[in-house]
């Protein structure tokens, strides 16, 4: 007897659905469309960007590679995703920040230069937001993620589109960066 293999036409789900699971359809239309990339696409928006100005926290953001200060300043981000991970290679103003997430025991694990962060998602008011679980240098050694705790994220639909928030800032060292801004579906023509 033959056995003929299984056909599946389900789809895998992102990695923010299995993040977030059921509430995730639920999400305003530009926030739900982002994040459910399978393969590749691209956004194209506009962000601004404040660097803190302690050295410190400069050098900690030039080693995470976060962008430069900017205002008003274009934004493309390419998102290249499967079932198991999403890459997000991001073109501030032309400077480049990449960083790759997956879905690890319910948490979105964002590896970001040396770091890898764990991040608790939840919504609220159609909006998600994203605080630091947990964090290792070089996937190896734990940080303690108290000092990461004012480093956060949030997403939301804003007059038709995708709108963004990041925050981070360290114990001692006081403000890392916070960029804000918005983004849609690029025109590939004139991408």
């Amino acid at each position: 007897m033959v056995s003929t293999p299984a056909l599946s036409t389900a789809i895998e789900p992102t990695v923010f659905q299995q993040v977030l699971r059921a509430p995730f359809f639920n999400l305003p239309d530009p926030v739900r469309m982002l994040h459910s990339v399978r393969g590749r696409a691209v956004y194209a928006g506009r962000v601004a960007v404040e660097r803190g100005g302690n050295p410190l926290a400069r050098l900690c953001g030039a080693i995470a590679g976060l962008p430069p200060a900017m205002a008003d300043a274009p934004l493309r981000v390419e998102f290249l995703a499967d079932a198991r991970s999403e890459t997000w290679r991001r073109a501030f103003g032309g400077h480049p920040m990449n960083s790759r997430l997956r879905c690890r025991k319910g948490l979105l694990v964002e590896r970001l230069g040396p770091l890898q962060l764990r991040f608790l998602l939840h919504i609220a008011d159609g909006a998600i937001y994203w605080n630091v679980a947990g964090v290792r240098l070089l996937g190896l050694l734990p940080l303690p993620a108290g000092l990461f705790r004012r480093v956060q994220c949030r997403e939301r639909a804003h007059a038709g589109r995708y709108e963004f928030r990041v925050e981070a800032a360290l114990p001692l060292l006081g403000p890392v960066v916070r960029y804000e801004g918005w983004l849609e579906p690029a025109d590939e023509a004139g991408a």
